[in-house]
């Protein structure tokens, strides 16, 4: 199982030093991939309860880094590791100024770019952006459609329900051919089913890990159903710890534990067949030194397994 970290783009340690400290980190310490996540908005009375929990959103998305331009940064401060989306709301801007800058940092990254995108789960977020909330599902399927023909068509249009693109030569090419991997998340049947057809892996948040085995079979075989190789598929699963000090009851992980039940779910999870697992320590009341310290311990933990 490849392992990976969340740079630091929420919460006080989201700047300069920040992404540049856990970039280099990341690669001396053997991680395979960094990650980001995407948030516009901490509203003070959300239309929808958080997602995870108690409901309530976690004050560290109050001060939420551009995902795009993070990785971005990252980039100019590694040399192996890969760089992902987990994910990146691929609705809150035009599918063509998003291909752009995917293609972008795919070929500044020299191919190391997992492009990952959800739908979110904030109405909040999409009146900001005039997008509507009605409809995700059919404005994501016309977004892949775009992304698709623009990275495998030297001359590209599109002619859809939601947009319209002139006929033009699209002369910027991602460094991965025919195009980046991309992930979706979900979690609904239709979520799932769409992962299987269109897209190259999942992208889900830890849960029990007989859930997630379960939700995975169910892209398995629909994949096989729609004629593809399940094979080719992967899974790769965010882990948001909130870390004890004292051993937690095993029925709350994985929402919270001590590090080394964190370890241990990882090993788990590896054994249950997920291909990458990434954690995110940024979310976590830790300060530098500890959390450059719990950040070694983890891989090393999980590489010992």
């Amino acid at each position: 199982m490849r392992i990976g970290l969340a740079l630091p783009t929420f919460g006080p340690g989201a700047n300069t030093d920040g992404i540049f400290a856990v970039s280099r980190s990341a690669e001396d310490l053997g991680y395979d991939s960094l990650w980001t996540g995407d948030r516009i908005l901490s509203p003070r009375n959300p239309g929808a309860p958080y997602p995870v929990g108690d409901g309530v959103m976690p004050r560290v998305y109050e001060n939420s880094l551009d995902p795009l331009v993070s990785l971005t940064l990252a980039t100019a401060h590694t040399e192996r590791v890969r760089l992902g989306t987990s994910t990146l709301n691929g609705l809150w801007q035009p599918p063509l100024m998003l291909a752009r800058s995917l293609t972008t940092l795919d070929l500044l990254s020299g191919g190391r770019l997992d492009v990952g995108l959800g739908l979110g789960w904030m109405p909040d977020e999409y009146t900001a952006v005039g997008v509507p909330w009605q409809g995700r599902g059919r404005r994501l399927d016309e977004t892949l459609d775009v992304l698709r023909g623009y990275w495998a068509n030297d001359v590209f249009s599109h002619q859809g329900p939601l947009f319209t693109i002139p006929e033009t030569v699209v002369g910027l090419k991602p460094h991965q051919r025919p195009a980046p991997p991309v992930l979706l998340a979900a979690f609904t049947q239709a979520g799932l089913r769409r992962v299987a057809r269109r897209a190259d892996g999942w992208l889900p948040v830890a849960m029990p890990l007989p859930y997630l085995t379960g939700m995975w079979a169910t892209v398995l075989e629909e994949a096989e159903e729609a004629g593809r190789d399940p094979s080719t598929l992967r899974m790769v699963l965010r882990v948001n710890p909130e870390l004890t000090e004292e051993k937690a009851d095993p029925e709350r992980l994985p929402e919270a534990g001590t590090l080394e039940q964190y370890i241990d779910y990882a090993r788990a999870a590896a054994e249950a067949g997920v291909h990458e697992l990434f954690i995110d320590f940024g979310q976590s009341p830790l300060g530098p030194d500890e959390r450059a310290d719990m950040t070694g311990r983890f891989v090393e933990g999980v590489r010992a397994g």
